[in-house]
C-alpha cells in the first residue's frame, strides 16, 4: 500500500476512504430504510454491497485524477509552499463539501421517489427557482447547512490532527514514485468512462438492490448524458412496415378508417355511427398533481380525505380501473394531450421540435374552440408553456419573468398578485387557480364560443402547505393534508361554478397527472400507476362506475365518442366504453422500462437492453410472477411503442404531415 500510495498521496488515500466511508454509510441507510422491500439474503445483499463498493471506487476515481496529476507535475522542491498548502487545503474542503452535499441531498432525494439520482435530478438543475424554494420550505435549510459546514470543519480537523497534511507536505516522494498512484487513478477512471455503465450496477430483479448498488453522484452524470433514449437502439424491435401493419390492424378492428393508409401514419377517421347530433359543451379539465387511487375512500382508504371526490364518485362517470402512463407531470400531459403510449426518455412535452403536433387540442380546434392551459407557477417550468403555447393554446399562468419564444404565436394572460392568496414554491393555492378558471370562463362566455380548458393544480405537492383555517389538518404537515385541502379546492370551485350560467353546459373532467410515489422493488409496480377519474355534468349520460382497464390516453377520446364527434384524429386512445373485455389495457411505465398490462392481469415490460420480461400481476398482492413469454402480446407492445417513437421522431405527429393547417 505504502508503494501504490506513498508520502506525497497520504492526503489523496485518506479523501479516497473518506468517500468510500460516507457513501457506505450512506447506502446502510438505504438499506434500513426499505428493510421490508430490499432483498437481504445473504448472496443477493452481499452483491449488492460489493458492486456499489466498486461504482464507489469508480466514482471517487473522478473526482482523484485532478488532484493526482497535480501531485505528479508538481516539483519535490516546492512540496509545502504556500501555492501547494493553499491548493491541497482548497480541493480537499471542496471535495469533502461536495462529498456532504450529495450525502444530504440523496437522503432527501430517496425520500421522495425512492431511487438515486436520475434525470428528474438533471431536470431540477435547470429549474432552480422551483427546486431551491420548495427545498426551503420542506426542510431547515440552515440546519443542513450548518450541518454540513459543521460535519467539513470536524473533518478536516480529524485529517490534521493525525498527521495527514504534514505527511503530504513533507516528503521526498520522486516522480517515479508518483507514477503508480496516478496511473492507478487514471486507469480506473478511464475504464469507467468507457465501459462501465450505470445500469450495470442493475443485477437484481429487486429494483431496490439495484438502486442501493448504485452510487449518487456517478448516477447523476450517466442521467446527465443520457436522458434520451433511442427506441431502435435500445429496445426490441419490429420491421418499421411490420409495426404499422400491427397497429393499424387494431385501428380497423374498432371501425376506423385510415386517412393515408399506404404511409406510415396512424392519421384516421372516427365516425359517429348512431348519426346523432354533436354536442359542443365547455370542457373544463382538472388535473389533479400526485392525486393516487389510494388516497380515496372510494378505493378504501380511511382517512376520509376526499369527501368531495368520494361524492362525486356517485353522480358522474367515475372510472375506478384507470392507470397513468407514467411517473411525472410531463408524462401526463403527453398523455392525455397527446394520447400516446409513453416515448422513452424525456416527456415529448420537454423534448425540442415538440411543437404545431396533433394534440387533443387540433380536435377541440376543429370544432370551433378557444382552448386555453392554467398553471398557478410559471409554465416556463417543465417547458409547459412552449408546448402548450406551442401547439395553439392560450397560456393563463403566474409569469415570473420568463418570457416565450418569439415564435410561439399565443396569448398569455398573467395571473397578478392580487388574485393571489397564498402561493409557495410550485405555484399558488388550488383555490386561486380555480377563482382565474372561473374568471376566464365567466369572460369566455359573454364571447358566446365554447372553450376549453387545461387546468394543472400544484398544492398537493411537497412541501404540501396550503391556506391555513380551511380543513382540519395544519399546512405543512405532510401529504395527507395537502390531498385534503386539494379536494376542499375542487369542491369549493364546483358550488362557485354551479351558480353560473354557463355551468350547464360544462362538462368537468378531474383526473390525476400520476400518483404520489411510483417507486417498489419490481421494475414496474403496478399499483403505483392506479389513478382517478371522473367525468361530471354529462347530458343524457346516467352516472356509472366504469370497471374497464385503461389508460389516461383513452378518456380524451372517450370524451368525443360521449359527444358524438366525427373527427380525423392521430390519438392512439380509444372510447373505453367500447372497450370489449380482450381489449382492455393501460400503458404503464418509467423513463426506461415501458409495460403494456392487460385486464387479465397480464404485464409485458420493455428494457433498454433490448430485452422483454412477461409477468402475471396479481392485484391484490401487487405482486409480478414470470410467465413464458408471448410472441403475440409481444408484437403488440413492440408495435405501439415502436409506432409512437416513430411518428414523433420522423414528423409523423406534426400537423403539415397530416394535411393540416397551423
Amino acid at each position: 500500500m505504502s508503494k501504490l500510495f506513498p508520502k506525497r498521496f497520504k492526503l489523496l488515500f485518506h479523501f479516497v476512504k473518506t468517500f468510500l466511508l460516507l457513501s457506505t454509510i450512506l447506502r446502510l441507510i438505504f438499506v434500513i430504510w426499505v428493510i421490508n422491500e430490499v432483498d437481504i439474503s445473504f448472496f443477493k445483499i452481499g452483491n449488492t454491497l460489493l458492486i456499489g463498493f466498486l461504482f464507489d471506487i469508480g466514482t471517487v476515481s473522478f473526482f482523484a485524477v485532478p488532484y493526482a496529476l497535480y501531485l505528479l507535475v508538481f516539483p519535490k522542491k516546492w512540496y509545502g509552499s504556500l501555492f501547494d498548502r493553499m491548493v491541497t487545503w482548497f480541493a480537499y474542503t471542496l471535495g469533502l463539501v461536495i462529498f456532504l452535499f450529495s450525502f444530504f441531498a440523496e437522503i432527501t432525494f430517496w425520500e421522495e421517489f425512492k431511487s438515486r439520482f436520475n434525470f428528474i435530478a438533471v431536470d431540477y438543475l435547470i429549474y432552480t427557482y422551483e427546486v431551491v424554494k420548495n427545498i426551503n420550505e420542506s426542510y431547515p435549510i440552515p440546519l443542513l447547512v450548518g450541518g454540513i459546514l459543521l460535519l467539513t470543519a470536524l473533518l478536516l480537523f480529524i485529517t490534521k490532527r493525525k498527521g495527514i497534511f504534514q505527511k503530504t507536505f513533507h516528503n521526498e516522494t520522486t516522480f517515479r514514485q508518483k507514477l503508480l498512484p496516478t496511473a492507478f487513478f487514471i486507469a480506473i477512471a478511464t475504464i469507467f468512462a468507457l465501459f462501465i455503465k450505470n445500469k450495470d450496477a442493475e443485477q437484481f430483479e429487486n429494483r431496490y438492490n439495484n438502486e442501493i448498488a448504485k452510487t449518487g453522484i456517478y448516477s447523476f452524470f450517466a442521467a446527465f448524458q443520457n436522458n434520451e433514449l433511442s427506441f431502435t437502439d435500445f429496445y426490441k424491435t419490429l420491421s418499421i412496415n411490420e409495426a404499422f401493419a400491427e397497429i393499424n390492424a387494431e385501428f380497423r378492428k374498432r371501425g376506423d378508417s385510415l386517412v393515408f393508409p399506404k404511409k406510415e401514419l396512424i392519421y384516421r377517421n372516427i365516425s359517429n355511427i348512431d348519426s346523432l347530433p354533436e354536442q359542443k359543451p365547455n370542457v373544463i379539465f382538472i388535473c389533479v398533481e400526485s392525486l393516487s387511487a389510494k388516497f380515496l375512500g372510494s378505493f378504501g382508504n380511511t382517512e376520509n380525505i376526499t369527501p368531495t371526490l368520494d361524492s362525486l364518485a356517485d353522480h358522474s362517470l367515475f372510472f375506478n380501473n384507470l392507470f397513468a402512463n407514467g411517473t411525472r407531470t410531463v408524462r401526463g400531459m403527453e398523455a392525455i394531450t397527446l394520447s400516446i403510449p409513453p416515448t422513452p426518455g424525456r416527456s415529448i412535452v420537454k423534448r425540442e421540435n415538440n411543437q404545431h403536433i396533433f394534440t387533443i387540442g387540433e380536435v377541440f380546434k376543429q370544432k370551433g374552440y378557444d382552448r386555453n392551459f392554467f398553471y398557478g407557477g410559471d409554465g416556463y417550468f417543465d417547458n409547459m408553456n412552449s408546448f402548450f403555447g406551442g401547439n395553439g393554446f392560450n397560456i393563463v399562468d403566474r409569469g415570473r419573468g420568463f418570457l416565450l419564444d418569439k415564435s410561439i404565436n399565443t396569448t398569455r394572460t398573467n395571473i397578478e398578485d392580487d388574485e393571489v392568496t397564498f402561493e409557495n414554491a410550485w405555484g399558488i393555492a388550488d383555490e386561486d387557480i380555480y377563482n382565474k378558471v372561473i374568471k376566464v370562463a365567466d369572460e369566455a362566455h359573454k364571447k358566446g364560443k365554447p372553450f376549453f380548458d387545461f387546468v394543472m393544480t400544484t398544492s398537493n405537492h411537497r412541501p404540501y402547505t396550503y391556506p391555513e383555517g380551511k380543513i382540519d389538518i395544519p399546512s405543512g404537515s405532510g401529504r395527507s393534508g395537502a390531498v385534503k385541502y386539494t379536494d376542499y379546492a375542487i369542491g369549493k370551485f364546483l358550488r362557485k361554478a354551479e351558480k353560473k350560467e354557463w355551468y350547464k353546459n360544462t362538462l368537468i373532467i378531474i383526473m390525476a397527472d400520476h400518483c404520489a410515489s411510483s417507486a417498489g422493488r419490481q421494475e414496474l409496480d403496478v399499483n403505483n400507476y392506479h389513478i382517478p377519474a371522473l367525468i361530471l355534468n354529462l347530458p343524457n349520460t346516467v352516472p356509472q362506475k366504469v370497471d374497464k382497464m385503461a389508460s389516461q390516453i383513452d378518456i380524451f377520446p372517450t370524451l368525443f365518442s360521449l359527444l358524438n364527434w366525427n373527427y380525423n384524429t392521430n390519438l392512439y386512445g380509444t372510447d373505453i366504453l367500447k372497450m370489449k373485455p380482450e381489449e382492455e389495457r393501460a400503458f404503464v411505465g418509467t423513463y426506461r422500462k415501458l409495460g403494456l398490462l392487460k385486464g387479465d392481469g397480464k404485464l409485458m415490460v420493455l428494457g433498454d437492453q433490448k430485452v422483454s420480461n412477461f409477468y402475471q400481476w396479481n392485484r391484490e398482492s401487487n405482486e409480478l410472477t414470470p410467465l413464458k413469454e408471448s410472441k403475440t402480446f409481444l408484437n403488440e407492445i413492440i408495435s405501439n411503442y415502436q409506432t409512437a417513437d416513430y411518428l414523433f421522431s420522423n414528423g409523423g405527429l406534426k400537423l403539415n404531415s397530416l394535411g393540416l393547417a397551423d
